[in-house]
């Protein structure tokens, strides 16, 4: 697969702010956000926007940190270190999501800005437990998805978001159009988390072309951040200059590369990994 360029030693490297929350057990959000872009070669810069209590096994609880702070996180490295693009992933409430794309359209971050921004709409863990207020949920559809270069939900967050029950190539597509109609610039549908055949398709979507990327379903449990590993991977390849469906097929390969050296930890499912890359650019 296709890697993105290394930065020289002594060279600053490429940019990527996360704004999300962080896992405790280390297999999804901030954690995963910047393991994947220290692999891609990327400086990370990490604006908290909350603290889970959070194992293999599950979340058994969160802390939101204030909405004021989330974005005072956001303008003080984005004035003094600057970043070529953005990914949001965890934002639990509608204040905290309203302070992001406030600060956001500030400084320049989003569609309609400089820095391109890639939304992961987080609604809940892969085990299920919330991680976003009901109350919030139309503050990701009105206020954050407009702001968004791509969107990428997977499919429980499709169907809370959209109403959409995503079961074929069909309705997938149906998805696409309506996350799309939010006003995102791209809308990712994730095949993923449709186990009803031996590879998996992601179906992309800018309002004119629907393109599809699919790659073979790799047999494993061990899926945790996985949805956070690919935003964090298109933001990776949005910073070095790739378009959006260059940087979602640079993605997809990066996952699936990612799920097939994935391992098990803890009592439940373990983590997506990234570590093959360090151990390839070692070699």
């Amino acid at each position: 697969m296709e890697l993105l360029p290394l930065t020289p030693d002594g060279q600053t490297p490429v940019r990527v702010l996360t704004i999300a929350g962080t896992d405790s057990g280390g297999g999804a959000g901030i954690q995963a956000d910047s393991r994947t872009m220290a692999m891609c070669g990327v400086h990370a810069l990490v604006a908290v926007a909350a603290v889970t209590v959070q194992n293999s096994v599950g979340v058994s609880g969160f802390h939101e940190i204030p909405p004021q702070i989330v974005a005072d996180q956001v303008r003080s490295v984005v004035g003094d270190i600057g970043l070529g693009a953005a990914k949001t992933g965890m934002l639990a409430s509608s204040k905290i999501i309203d302070a992001v794309a406030a600060v956001c359209t500030e400084v320049g971050i989003g569609r309609n800005g400089q820095v391109p921004l890639v939304v992961d709409p987080v609604c809940a863990s892969m085990h299920g437990d919330p991680l976003l207020h009901p109350e919030a949920l139309d503050a990701v559809r009105h206020t954050l998805i407009p702001l968004a270069t791509v969107v990428t939900p997977n499919l429980d967050e499709v169907r809370l978001i959209t109403g959409i029950d995503v079961v074929d190539d069909t309705t997938a597509r149906k998805a696409a159009e309506a996350l799309h109609g939010l006003g995102a610039q791209w809308s990712l549908v994730k095949g993923g988390h449709l186990r009803t055949s031996t590879s998996s398709t992601d179906i992309l979507f800018d309002g004119d072309r629907f393109l599809e990327f699919t790659s073979p379903r790799i047999d494993t449990g061990n899926d945790h951040g996985g949805g956070d590993t690919l935003a964090a991977a298109i933001a990776c390849a949005l910073a070095n200059g790739y378009d959006v469906p260059r940087a979602v097929e640079f993605a997809k390969a990066w996952v699936t590369r990612c799920l097939a050296a994935s391992y098990d930890l803890g009592a439940g499912h373990g983590p997506v990994s990234p570590l093959w890359r360090l151990r390839e650019v070692r070699a």
